[in-house]
């Protein structure tokens, strides 16, 4: 069963399509994330599931009903922004009661709601407090309380974390997913940042574009990108220009445009010998010094960066490509230092190469 679906929705501005042609299920229950750069659709695509904007054509339907003629406050869909938007003269009690009270239900009713939702989200007791008097974090779980008490078959998310600061939204990734599983409602959530998509979803949808490019489990999309623009832009990558020399087994040999070769698997059909690639390798996947098997590169040590388990070491090439390369123990142990010769070295399987145009 899914909960919402949507079925080649396109949304046109004028001669800028916004939206193209796009189509997707979320599973009952489930967390689901659009994940692309700022431009590419992303709210667009939001606004048009909550009712904000008519698409140009397509349809979207919750638990199979079609909501294209449906005005939003009739949609079974609610909304965070990324703002949260609460209501600086309403104490919390009142802000959650809000919808409540526009549905005509019982002051009975509302305030047993309203206690049964702020004890699901952890703040029991903190119906008086007015707004100001809350924490950043709480403020966020408020805005989804005041959603959540409404009971909608699907939450949409709409880059809710963005303003907070780096600290509290690490801390806000897991309480979002804690949320989501003890509510057991629908997450739609949307955003920029690779990491949070990464971290909560059950499913996400890359965007380039005004379109999805692969759409699959956080792991999928980290160990098997389909395009380029998903190997670039989930996760971090090393990645080089170059030009395929010959294909043999699933595999190609390509000459850098920097200098040297490397062996990568091929990942779409429109590599041919003597097309122009971009070639992906993630620095946790290189290590310094001569392997046993697999590619290699000559360098020297550019740069040591300490990040704690996020440490990396820059090496650059004899052909000057700067390469980063996952070093997790910077205790003073790390025998390189800036300006050593250092060899760095790969498993094949682990280097992917896409054409690219031209």
């Amino acid at each position: 069963m899914h909960d919402l679906q949507c079925e080649g929705l396109t949304k046109q501005f004028g001669r800028h399509i916004a939206v193209n042609n796009v189509s997707f299920d979320v599973p009952r229950g489930s967390f689901f994330s659009i994940l692309g750069p700022s431009g590419c659709g992303k709210t667009t695509l939001m606004r048009m599931i909550a009712g904000f904007e008519e698409p140009t054509s397509g349809d979207i339907r919750i638990k199979g009903t079609s909501v294209i003629s449906t005005p939003p406050n009739k949609r079974s869909v609610k909304m965070v922004f990324q703002h949260l938007a609460l209501f600086p003269m309403m104490n919390v009690g009142e802000n959650i009661a809000y919808g409540l009270r526009c549905r005509g239900e019982s002051k009975a009713d509302i305030a047993r709601k309203v206690t049964a939702v702020l004890d699901r989200i952890s703040l029991p007791g903190v119906a008086e407090k007015q707004v100001s008097q809350l924490s950043g974090g709480q403020k966020q779980r408020i805005a989804i309380a005041r959603c959540m008490v409404l009971e909608p078959d699907v939450l949409l998310l709409d880059e809710p974390l963005g303003a907070l600061d780096l600290k509290l939204r690490e801390r806000m990734k897991i309480e979002l997913k804690l949320l989501q599983n003890q509510f057991n409602t629908t997450f739609l959530y949307i955003t920029h940042d690779q990491s949070e998509a990464l971290v909560m979803s059950d499913n996400v949808a890359v965007m380039n574009a005004g379109r999805f490019e692969q759409i699959g489990s956080p792991q999928e999309l980290y160990n098997n990108p389909r395009t380029g623009f998903v190997a670039g832009f989930v996760g971090d990558n090393n990645r080089w220009p170059g030009r395929v020399v010959t294909i043999a087994g699933g595999e190609a040999r390509v000459e850098l445009d920097a200098g040297g070769e490397v062996i990568a698997t091929v990942s779409d059909g429109n590599v041919r010998a003597g097309a122009k690639v971009e070639v992906f390798v993630r620095p946790e996947t290189i290590s310094l010094g001569e392997g046993k098997d697999g590619n290699r590169l000559s360098g020297a040590v550019d740069s040591l960066l300490f990040n704690g388990a996020n440490s990396r070491v820059l090496v650059r090439t004899t052909g000057g490509n700067l390469i980063e390369v996952s070093h997790a123990v910077m205790d003073g142990s790390l025998s390189v230092k800036p300006g050593d010769k250092s060899d760095i070295s790969w498993r094949r399987e682990h280097c992917l190469c896409f054409s690219v145009a031209g």
